[in-house]
């Protein structure tokens, strides 16, 4: 939450996803995800800068924040837990994600497609994203909690 009354959503323009799934079984599948820092953007280009601050990302410093997986767990047919290492500021530590498998299918290149929902939520003072301001009326400018939320297509490569 940004100012105690709303939510700010943002993306990360350089990313990059290596992913080794089994259909069959995915709770057999590997993830690792990887977002350049400096890249943070929620349209807005002075919270962008100083979200890539020492405030928060520090992305002179560190220019990267890695998701590996360690483990998933099938929760129902279409719903599975997502265990891994998140790294950021130089900090790991190990995150739960809600996986929602979307379906697999060839699109009409032929290519193999993939399609998953993946949310969750952690507490960026845990990996050292500690700014805040107190307001005047009370509470703080920016929560703690980050929801994490992703749309997700991959695509077979050869």
């Amino acid at each position: 939450k940004h100012i105690m009354v709303s939510n700010v959503s943002g993306s990360f323009d350089e990313y990059s996803v290596d992913a080794d799934i089994n259909q069959d079984d995915f709770t057999q599948s590997n993830v690792k995800f990887s977002a350049k820092t400096a890249t943070v953007n929620t349209g807005n280009t002075d919270r962008d800068n100083h979200l890539r601050s020492a405030d928060f990302f520090d992305a002179d410093n560190y220019p990267e924040m890695v998701f590996t997986s360690t483990s998933i767990e099938r929760v129902s047919d279409e719903q599975y837990k997502m265990t891994g290492n998140l790294a950021i500021r130089g900090t790991e530590k190990p995150v739960t994600f809600n996986v929602e498998i979307g379906g697999f299918g060839k699109d009409p290149w032929g290519n193999n497609k993939a399609g998953f929902t993946i949310s969750g939520k952690i507490n960026r003072k845990e990996w050292g994203l500690n700014w805040n301001a107190a307001l005047e009326a009370g509470g703080v400018l920016v929560a703690e909690d980050v929801r994490i939320n992703c749309e997700v297509q991959l695509m077979e490569q050869a």
